[in-house]
């Protein structure tokens, strides 16, 4: 009888709830992090801010679409016709600040501007600024500024998905070390129901005394107090999992008490705690973290604004051209000779005499681009810095881990001669539930190092800014 306690004891903690594990359906960390990108609303948030600068983009567009306007007045008074004038044009914006104007003009009456021509006349031609946003002006820096916010909305989404993924994937590895920890702690009761039956067994056939008995249920007991909080952890921490788990519907997901783990913690060895490489990580963090890139877009964005803030350094000279015709032949109007007859020209200039707005503005754009620099710098050595405590962090873990394992197997050595003493009539079944507590405690305390390890894995991946790529 008291072999076939040993034996059943060993034989259920080896396979434990395996069998009914068989009829429970599965999720791992990575089918989590998919669904995570796929579906939280977070991600689907980040897609709508490329599509929001996209549109940004469309929009600054228009200060370079070509505009068709027509111009038509009349003014007779007192029988007599002042004047009946009508004119259309198209101007068209062009990136080196240059706009092409071309139109049809018809003027008639009896009271006009001597300097305007009667009748139906064409123009084409252009107007350039010489100084002042020759090589840069608002439209263009605009267009510029919204094309740098484009590229940096993509960086944007893999910040929020970098920060969303550390997130989700801590949860799922806690939720991971409860269901562990339930199972370690199902299995002891199950263990333990068997052993309450063949001590009460035992002690009817007058193999133990009665003390037996109490003390094998005393310890289902504590068992079960533990089983049932342990189950109370676990199902928590699916419902904080279930917080980045949502449906192709736009519906949260609460994981239901037939999904598990697929990460088995306790089928995982020692082999599989491997460090990273500490340099890689670290160059990967400097040249593509998305919080670092997203400084170098600043700082594009901040170079565009200088460049536009020296404009106002420049004096204010511009030039305007119109080659006219007779007539409404635009072609043959677009081929006379220029400077030569038939055109109109004009040149304006203007400039502040103390240049105190251009001074300050361009002060101060070279001052926000120092002072994003100085952020991005500070920001790389904050995330070098985590990167090196993950990092830290992995290798105290490691070493935690080799010690915990060879401790939990010299506690179950213990554990067996305990046992072995039981059986030969020299210990105590006290002693033999003592020597259970502390293997268990020490498997339990081997899982939560396993899950620890892993949870620090995601951070020093967050750190470096490479959860995304996945």
């Amino acid at each position: 009888m008291k072999h076939r306690l040993i034996n059943i004891f060993y034989f259920v903690l080896s396979v434990g709830i395996a069998k009914a594990q068989d009829s429970l359906k599965k999720i791992s960390g990575e089918q989590v992090a998919e669904i995570v990108m796929r579906f939280h609303p977070v991600a689907r948030q980040a897609d709508l801010q490329i599509e929001k600068a996209k549109a940004d983009l469309t929009i600054s567009r228009a200060g370079f679409d070509p505009t068709l306007e027509n111009t038509n007045a009349r003014k007779t008074f007192d029988g007599t016709a002042y004047y009946n004038y009508n004119r259309p044009e198209i101007t068209i914006p062009t990136w080196f600040g240059v706009e092409v104007r071309a139109g049809l003009e018809y003027l008639s009456g009896n009271r006009t501007d001597p300097t305007d021509t009667k009748g139906e006349t064409s123009y084409i031609g252009f107007s350039v600024p010489i100084a002042k946003n020759l090589l840069m002006d608002k439209r263009r820096a605009a267009l510029q500024t919204a094309r740098i916010f484009r590229d940096a909305s993509a960086v944007e989404k893999r910040n929020m998905i970098n920060n969303l993924l550390q997130e989700a994937l801590k949860s799922y590895w806690n939720w991971a070390a409860c269901y562990q920890s339930y199972r370690i702690l199902s299995n002891a009761v199950s263990v333990n129901e068997k052993r309450v039956q063949l001590v009460k067994t035992a002690f009817r056939l007058g193999d133990r005394p009665a003390i037996d008995t109490a003390e094998a249920l005393t310890q289902l007991q504590q068992f079960e107090v533990l089983q049932s909080a342990a189950w109370v952890e676990f199902q928590n921490a699916g419902l904080e999992l279930s917080l980045y788990l949502w449906t192709e519907k736009n519906q949260p997901y609460d994981l239901p008490e037939t999904i598990v783990p697929a990460d088995d913690l306790q089928a995982i060895l020692s082999s599989a705690f491997v460090l990273p490489e500490l340099t890689n990580l670290l160059d990967a963090a400097r040249k593509n973290h998305p919080e670092l890139l997203l400084y170098n877009y600043k700082l594009d964005a901040l170079a565009v604004e200088k460049k536009l803030k020296f404009q106002e350094l420049l004096p204010d000279l511009n030039f305007k051209y119109n080659q006219l015709g007779k007539g409404y032949n635009l072609a043959k109007t677009a081929t006379s000779p220029l400077f030569e007859n038939n055109f109109q020209y004009g040149i304006s200039m203007g400039i502040p005499l103390r240049l105190s707005l251009g001074r300050g503005e361009f002060r101060k754009a070279r001052i926000k681009i120092t002072e994003t620099q100085l952020a991005q710098n500070q920001k790389q050595l904050e995330l070098e810095n985590k990167v090196k405590a993950y990092f830290n962090e992995l290798v105290g873990l490691k070493n935690q881990l080799l010690v915990q394992e060879k401790a939990w197997m010299n506690y179950a050595a213990l554990q067996r001669g305990e046992e072995t003493r039981f059986s030969a009539g020299e210990s105590s079944l006290f002693l033999v539930n003592a020597r259970e507590n502390k293997t268990l405690e020490a498997f339990q305390k081997l899982q939560e190092l396993k899950a620890k390890f892993f949870k620090a894995g995601i951070g020093i991946q967050w750190a470096a800014g490479t959860l995304t790529n996945r």
